[in-house]
């Protein structure tokens, strides 16, 4: 009986293709071009019997947040997918996990994540599962002809607002200027970093221990530790900064702020209360985003905008940042934030609660176009950064794109399979860290180095 119902089918799908040669046919396309035009259907993949057979990495190293580890997977079928752990971190987060993922189908993209997302962790520490995750992403969209976006249930927007980084400069008016040269170059949205530095050779403005300094960064110290204090002649500093940034660019667009120093609630208090005739959309990371009720103090207290999350792996953490509108709004890195169905997912979360979302980036196209496609199916996104306008190979990383990949401060979203990009070999060969190979084979990571998947018992 099941012969002969596997028979028939058979059958039926000769039938079918016999028919579709026939209608090409009656439409006067030769019966050889029809023949081909059957053959170039896409069987490049068989989805039930794919497997991983191996994971490779290289290195870009670029201007701005660097180095930038770049991985591809393998498959027993010719298709790869690509991802990128986050900038600043070691190619090592992602390498670790081959032995987990070897001989697995990548199309089981939400099984693969669990097996992995133990091995995650705040800030870089996520990196290597985010990559993974992307590129298991980019297999599933080339294997089914879809783009990401389509596969985390379609997009609410056909392009992606991008918000600039701006270099900082040693006084208002150069600042004001940088600032105004992000505007003309199309970008709609601006963001600035002016922090402590700018009070360095200005007395009274900073009050601090004689024996630290004001970004003592090297210590980790959270910034409520420091014993850093602004006072009103130092807040004035700071807003002399912002008043010539908003003369430069009007108030007819966003502008949003980070890095304001390691400083105690009670300086960001005060600070945001100044900064509200402004009209900020935010000031990003004012103290650490596990402070919940600190920063939920400072949200309370001005009405200037907060947003934190760049550093956040658990979407629990950003649901009790969201549930108690600890912050106005929230910031993922999607290579921390777990990749591109987590993100997703944070974004849904957090519009449940009121709360809109940004998204934080500083990396190579790989995963920008990652980024794409999550803030295309995110409903509550308002703009993705990019850290890399004033890299002028930045976007010759990658092909199968038109370019600019940014057209007027917005990145359109791609309707090619997968994450939409390949890498231009010969420009990224040009811009590989020191000592680092192309995807060169990876044998020492094939084996597994401990049992630590083994979490209950």
């Amino acid at each position: 009986m099941f012969y002969n119902r596997l028979t028939n089918r058979r059958e039926m799908m000769k039938s079918t293709m016999a028919l579709f040669a026939a209608g090409l046919l009656g439409k006067g396309v030769p019966a050889a071009e029809a023949q081909s035009s059957i053959q170039n259907v896409n069987k490049h993949s068989s989805p039930s019997t794919l497997k991983i057979t191996d994971l490779r990495y290289t290195v870009v190293k670029k201007p701005g947040p660097s180095p930038c580890p770049i991985i591809r997977i393998d498959t027993n079928q010719g298709v790869y997918g690509l991802g990128e752990v986050r900038d600043v971190a070691n190619y090592q987060y992602a390498m670790v996990l081959k032995s987990r993922i070897i001989g697995e189908n990548p199309l089981n993209v939400d099984y693969l994540f669990e097996k992995i997302a133990q091995f995650g962790g705040v800030a870089r520490q996520a990196g290597g599962v985010a990559a993974i995750e992307m590129a298991l992403w980019d297999i599933a969209g080339k294997v089914y002809g879809a783009p990401v976006y389509q596969m985390l249930g379609g997009k609410w927007r056909d392009k992606i607002r991008i918000y600039a980084d701006t270099p900082e400069a040693d006084t208002p008016q150069a600042f004001a200027a940088k600032a105004k040269g992000r505007k003309e170059m199309g970008l709609t949205w601006i963001k600035v970093d002016i922090g402590t530095d700018v009070l360095k050779g200005r007395p009274g403005t900073l009050v601090e221990p004689a024996d630290q300094h004001s970004n003592e960064y090297d210590k980790r110290l959270p910034h409520m530790f420091t014993g850093n204090e602004l006072t009103d002649k130092g807040i004035d500093v700071y807003c002399e900064y912002m008043s010539a940034i908003r003369e430069a660019i009007g108030y007819d667009m966003p502008l949003s702020t980070d890095h304001l120093g390691h400083l105690g609630v009670n300086s960001i208090i005060r600070l945001g209360r100044a900064y509200e005739k402004f009209n900020l959309e935010w000031m990003e990371d004012v103290i650490p985003w596990w402070y919940t009720d600190l920063l939920k103090q400072i949200t309370d207290s001005t009405t200037t905008p907060t947003i934190t999350g760049e550093d956040i792996y658990e979407i629990a953490d950003f649901e009790k940042l969201c549930s108690t509108h600890a912050v106005d709004k929230i910031h993922p890195d999607l290579a921390t934030s777990g990749g591109i169905l987590r993100t997703h997912k944070i974004g849904d979360m957090a519009y449940r609660y009121g709360v809109p979302m940004a998204m934080h980036f500083a990396g190579t196209p790989i995963s920008c176009m990652a980024n794409v496609h999550c803030a295309a199916a995110t409903r509550n996104f308002l703009a993705l950064e990019n850290h890399a306008l004033d890299v002028p190979w930045w976007q010759d990383l990658v092909n199968e794109i038109d370019k600019p990949i940014i057209k007027n401060g917005y990145i359109p979203v791609p309707d090619t399979p997968g994450l939409g990009v390949t890498l231009n070999d010969d420009v990224v060969k040009q811009h590989l860290a020191p000592g680092v190979g192309y995807f060169e084979p990876t044998p020492m990571w094939d084996e597994k180095q401990s049992f630590d998947d083994q979490t209950f018992s």
